[in-house]
């Protein structure tokens, strides 16, 4: 009879799970639906990862001997006691296969770690024509990438108008957001639209164009560092309910102010679990001191504030 009950539990909860799931849309991919906040059964749940970025200078470092790999920053990651590691397409080798791409999938399995995503650099926000096209075959040739990696997200950027109207940068990016995710969707691949300057420097235009695309396979990838607004926070809150990655940089600076202040990890942790956050939380560490010192320390930090 207990056994009964589980089972009835069990299937009760999937029921009321799948039926708000399918009222946001994520059941019916082939349904073109502009993006809404994310529903999330349960409660929330926050993996530690790190950004390769946090390590930039050591990819090209000059001196061989200081000089790391993406294999290097997996084996860091893990011995952090990290979830996740999040592999910047930056740093990947130059002219590399899908051989290599395998083998680092296999590297990371071995350690234990999850690839959590990876990041690219692009514009959206260019009037159509050759360049626009070699952005959008840029992002699906590591939408092709990450799927060999077994990573399930990409950060991509809006980009900024360059001379077009801004109204006109908004639909050139809605319209390849819009290309990118249908392929991602082919894949099992998220986009996470970065809150980072250009078109999308304020909350309400990047909550605009993520509104506008009409896609399940879009969301945030929400940078905790990147809104130099009033209210940082508060404008990260507003955002929080679309994250389907966050990267936590360790400082912020308020609009109309040129000292940089620490982040308030606690507060930021608050804003996600409020939003019912599920999913990788990055260090992508951005400040003056030494990373092979300063990141450690806050990975613990991060790793303090996700248990309280």
């Amino acid at each position: 009879m207990k056994n009964l009950v589980t089972r009835r539990s069990f299937l009760n909860h999937t029921l009321r799970s799948g039926l708000a799931l399918a009222g946001a849309g994520w059941l019916a991919p082939s349904v073109a639906r502009a993006v809404e906040p994310i529903q999330r059964a349960g409660q929330p749940r926050l993996h530690l990862s790190l950004a390769a970025y946090s390590f930039r200078q050591f990819f090209t470092h000059a001196d061989p001997a200081r000089r790391i790999t993406l294999e290097n920053f997996v084996d860091f990651c893990a011995d952090q006691g990290c979830v996740g590691t999040e592999l910047t397409s930056y740093y990947f080798p130059e002219g590399f296969g899908r051989d290599y791409l395998v083998q680092l999938k296999r590297h990371a399995f071995l350690r234990g770690v999850a690839i959590s995503g990876s990041a690219v650099g692009n514009n959206f926000a260019l009037p159509e024509g050759p360049k626009r096209d070699e952005q959008i075959a840029h992002v699906k040739r590591w939408i092709e990438h990450c799927a060999v990696l077994g990573a399930p997200h990409i950060r991509v950027f809006a980009g900024s108008a360059q001379g077009l109207e801004v109204a006109t940068a908004k639909r050139l990016c809605i319209a390849a957001l819009e290309e990118c995710c249908d392929y991602a969707g082919r894949h099992g691949i998220f986009l996470g639209l970065e809150n980072h300057g250009g078109i999308v420097a304020e909350p309400q235009d990047l909550l605009e164009i993520v509104r506008a695309v009409k896609s399940p396979w879009l969301g945030i990838n929400l940078d905790t560092g990147n809104f130099h607004t009033e209210d940082p926070y508060a404008d990260l809150a507003r955002c929080a309910p679309y994250a389907v990655n966050v990267q936590i940089k360790v400082e912020l600076q308020r609009r109309g102010q040129k000292a940089r202040e620490v982040s308030d990890l606690p507060r930021l942790v608050k804003l996600l679990r409020d939003a019912n956050y599920q999913g990788y939380v990055a260090l992508e560490y951005e400040a003056n001191e030494d990373p092979w010192k300063a990141v450690p320390e806050w990975l613990e930090k991060m790793k303090a504030a996700f248990a309280a």
